[in-house]
């Protein structure tokens, strides 16, 4: 169901919108652009509001891009939390990056991962998004690292192999395909990169 928002606009004419609309559109232009470069009036005209509208309904731009952060988790990240599920490690792996890959070369989406894209920003302005941003990747790192010691005492694993060794090698893995997905890499190529990370996948 959408959720409306009605405000108070200049000269009292009520101005409503459409509260997730305008969300999705605020995650498109801090997909496309970073945190960094995303200006308040790329945003308000994205979002097709106003900018005392965007505060009255979102707080400030930090506040915005935690909203769509969350957004972005919710509905594009979605398939991180049902991969922790699959009966193997393997699979689990499996099950990531294909979510990855379906994203990465999904039309409809900009390219690359709005947490890296964020991550690399180096204002000042943009030190509390780096670090909300490293805290929801530890967060998650921390949730795959937990699954992999449950199959690591399944015996999925061969001797000497760390959970989160193999939790940070699967996330470079992920990160390596929204960077070269947002660089131009084909469908193809990064079908390959999948299917070679599952044929050299660590199992006993």
């Amino acid at each position: 169901m959408n959720s409306l928002c009605t405000l108070t606009a200049p000269k009292g004419r009520p101005r409503e919108f459409d509260l997730e609309e305008a969300l999705a559109a605020a995650l498109r232009v801090f997909w496309r652009n970073g945190y960094e470069a995303a200006s308040m009036a790329e945003l308000t005209a994205e979002m097709k509001i106003t900018k005392p509208s965007l505060y009255a309904a979102f707080g400030n731009k930090e506040a915005l891009f935690h909203k769509a952060l969350d957004l972005y988790e919710r509905e594009k990240l979605a398939y991180m939390t049902s991969a922790l599920d699959a009966p193997t490690a393997k699979a689990v792996a499996e099950r990531l990056l294909r979510g990855a890959l379906q994203m990465q070369t999904s039309t409809c989406d900009p390219k690359g991962c709005l947490s890296i894209i964020s991550s690399v920003a180096c204002g000042v302005e943009a030190e509390p998004i780096k670090a909300e941003v490293a805290k929801r990747r530890e967060s998650s790192q921390a949730a795959l690292i937990r699954r992999f010691d449950e199959a690591k005492a399944a015996g999925e694993f061969p001797d000497g192999l760390e959970s989160p060794a193999l939790a940070r090698y699967l996330f470079a893995v992920m990160q390596g395909l929204a960077i070269q997905g947002g660089s131009g890499a084909t469908c193809g190529e990064l079908n390959q990169l999948v299917d070679t990370c599952m044929m050299v996948w660590p199992t006993r």
